[in-house]
């Protein structure tokens, strides 16, 4: 089988699938129109975030037999065409749900601790005890939105923080020894902190908006590791502002590029966020750990193996 790897990996993908008799070809600077041209020439592909594939692009691929994302989200692949043309989808949520797990959790904890904001003051010469008072986590009700790999991972961290974990989920039957299952009503009623991770499809997109915060009933700590566009920043910063959201956590942004490298506009929302205590934002890094990065290509290679070998 011929595939091309139109993203960087973890060098293990390009030794293992080599070491299976695979051909690759490598190309990480086509535009999209140049890669069309060409790809019907290909058995599969390896991607992360730099090409949307779209229908134009699927029906091009038209010898294309699996598509694999090395990385949780497929929002860039026209799924129902590829499922409508037979082609297989791979991704791999396993090889980063401890690296989003764990940042959640670091972010948590330094934003109800006052952790940055206490060090930057320090150094500056500036003593505060009273002022940078913390937040435990221990007995608060945490709810999480998405219950797949990551949501699970989270679970089980804080679960040993003494916290009282539930979440919603649209698939049934998912509790566990880390969290119970609840409807997006009770949920809302009961969390004091509240993490996504969900994808982005048509139903998630801007999910949390001012009208989601409103019915939420206590004020909440916000965490964000899922898809910038899940969430209105609009609504997000007037909720900081009037107390309703305690302190937000956001890895993602509504503002980034498609391929997640940067951020494609400025406005005042924005300025609020990397601008204001209460507020922690990282530039989409949740699941970006050295151990994450070879994870993640190790289970693409394992699960195209299985089905190709």
């Amino acid at each position: 089988m011929k595939i091309l790897l139109l993203d960087k990996n973890h060098p293990l993908i390009t030794e293992q699938l080599l070491a299976q008799n695979f051909i690759l070809e490598e190309d990480f600077t086509s535009s999209y129109d140049e890669v069309c041209d060409k790809i019907g020439n290909y058995d599969g592909i390896i991607i992360r975030s730099r090409i949307p594939l779209n229908e134009k692009f699927l029906e091009k691929g038209k010898n294309l037999k699996f598509i694999a994302r090395v990385g949780a989200g497929m929002e860039n692949i026209d799924i129902p065409v590829a499922e409508k043309l037979g082609i297989q989808l791979i991704n791999s949520p396993e090889g980063n749900r401890d690296s989003v797990a764990e940042h959640v959790v670091g972010m948590l904890l330094v934003i109800m601790n006052r952790l940055f904001i206490a060090s930057q003051e320090v150094k500056n010469g500036i003593w505060k005890r009273e002022e940078n008072r913390g937040d435990e986590l221990l007995g608060k009700t945490v709810g999480l939105i998405g219950y797949g790999n990551m949501g699970k991972a989270t679970a089980k961290r804080l679960s040993g923080f003494g916290c009282k974990v539930i979440f919603h989920d649209i698939l049934p039957g998912l509790a566990d020894e880390y969290a119970t299952q609840v409807s997006l009503d009770e949920l809302k009623r009961s969390a004091e902190v509240l993490s996504l991770h969900i994808p982005l499809t048509p139903e998630t997109n801007y999910m949390i908006d001012e009208i989601f915060i409103s019915e939420m009933k206590n004020n909440f700590y916000f965490i964000n590791t899922a898809r910038g566009k899940n969430v209105k920043t609009k609504s997000l910063v007037e909720a900081l502002k009037s107390g309703k959201v305690k302190g937000a956590c956001l890895d993602v942004l509504e503002y980034e590029k498609s391929s997640f490298e940067n951020i494609d506009t400025e406005n005042e929302d924005l300025h609020y966020l990397l601008n204001s205590e209460k507020a922690i934002v990282t530039p989409h890094i949740a699941g970006w750990t050295h151990q994450s990065k070879e994870k993640l290509a190790q289970f693409i290679v394992d699960k195209i193996v299985t089905s190709f070998c």
